[in-house]
């Protein structure tokens, strides 16, 4: 391991100048080892003397040097995680069984600067005692009644101060080293609002999973989808979208959000009361001037259906009702009217499908989304006349509906880079 090599570090990945191009420096920039010819140099620590050895004799002292360069290394490289306060917030209602199952990892694999909070939407199956006997440092904020997602989120970070909210489903399992690469990539660029990790199926673990893959999308009609999953198609993760990446919106399955972002667009509208409140937050947010990013170096297990099953009348609704609201919330009104009308015409191919599969409970779920729709769509209409005139970034030109069972487009990678907002 001897020699420049195993030494020298590229500038970018140590913008506090921590190691020396020939060697490393100390915090006030002195250096601390430097590599010359055939003869390696160490200036020890609160000493003016030095040291000068072979190659062969630095291999044989390598143990007791290294210990005190890799304690200075990973400190500073930190420091700025540890300045930020970030606050992981587990939204529970009856979910004892996923608590005990997935709570231990993420107290585990949270690092020192990231407390832990479980907000419990008044659960019924004890877990807050649960919780109390068990996880003592865990912090509980018990809620009055079950506000829903939306609801049960803006009461509970109105709680919470913090640099950085981390919204977490209690059916994920995380894995280690979640948190510090999200956190440092929006450390890094104040633009950035909202950010999610690579979301993986927990039982199917090579699979993307649903609620948010690796990004997620939203097709001018309102009609949501992500990198690596295409409605019911869920890709394999071969590492084909590993690299960081502008998106519509962020998963609200985990979620990393700015807190003074969150509450300055007003958090989640809490008449969504579930499913795509997350896309209307990112979406107000994208309208704001901020950006939204995924960073599949952190990966997450996720459950899915631990609140509503994947197949569930009041889920079809929601995600129905609430699409439309979304479009009616935030679409510039140069586009509404005629994207509105096409869009219902989808929904009733949607519902149609829905009524020859046998499923009519859905399709009827479909109806009285688009009654809920026109009782509410001018009210919302006038709450958002100050909107950008042109469509947000990142938003898909086209029909991924139309796209997807007509053009037989099933995986995102076959979408074209051109069909994207990308101002």
């Amino acid at each position: 391991m001897g020699g420049k090599k195993f030494w020298r570090r590229e500038r970018d990945s140590n913008p506090r100048g921590l190691l020396h191009p020939n060697g490393f420096q100390d915090r006030r920039n002195r250096p601390l080892c430097h590599l010359s010819g055939r003869k390696i140099t160490i200036f020890l620590l609160f000493s003016n003397k030095k040291l000068a050895l072979s190659p062969n004799c630095f291999k044989k002292r390598i143990f007791t040097a290294l210990p005190v360069f890799c304690c200075q290394e990973n400190k500073e490289e930190n420091i700025g995680m540890k300045d930020s306060r970030t606050a992981v917030v587990i939204l529970n209602w009856n979910g004892k069984a996923f608590l005990e199952k997935f709570l231990p990892a993420v107290v585990k694999h949270s690092p020192g600067f990231a407390r832990v909070i479980v907000a419990d939407n008044a659960s019924t199956d004890d877990s807050i005692s649960f919780l109390k006997e068990n996880y003592p440092d865990v912090e509980v904020i018990a809620l009055e009644k079950n506000f829903g997602y939306a609801g049960g989120y803006n009461a509970a970070l109105r709680r919470v101060e913090a640099d950085f909210y981390v919204l977490l489903n209690s059916d994920i399992e995380v894995s280690a080293n979640w948190i510090p690469p999200v956190i440092r990539l929006m450390e890094k660029d104040p633009s950035v609002a909202a950010c999610q990790p690579k979301i993986l199926d927990h039982e199917q673990r090579a699979i993307f999973e649903y609620a948010g893959a690796s990004g997620g999308y939203l097709d001018k009609f309102g009609y949501p989808f992500c990198r690596g999953r295409l409605f019911s198609v869920m890709e394999t993760d071969e590492e084909q979208y590993d690299e960081d990446a502008e998106v519509f919106w962020a998963s609200g399955a985990c979620m990393f959000i700015r807190a003074d972002a969150f509450h300055a667009a007003g958090g989640f509208d809490e008449r969504f009361f579930a499913h795509m409140e997350e896309i209307d937050l990112c979406w107000r947010l994208k309208n704001k001037g901020y950006r939204i990013m995924a960073c599949p170096e952190s990966v997450v297990y996720h459950v899915g259906g631990g609140t509503l099953p994947k197949s569930n009348p009041r889920k079809t609704f929601l995600n129905f009702r609430n699409s439309l609201w979304l479009i009616s919330k935030n679409l510039p009104s140069r586009y509404f009217y005629l994207f509105i009308f096409f869009r219902l015409a989808l929904d009733e191919m949607a519902a149609a499908k829905f009524l020859f599969s046998g499923q009519f409970r859905d399709f009827l779920a479909v109806y009285k989304a688009h009654f809920a729709f026109i009782w509410k769509w001018r009210s919302m209409r006038r709450e958002s006349k100050y909107l950008p005139a042109k469509l947000p970034s990142r938003l898909y030109k086209r029909s991924i509906a139309l796209d997807f069972f007509l053009g037989r487009k099933k995986y995102f990678y076959q979408l074209k880079k051109k069909h994207f907002v990308l101002n």
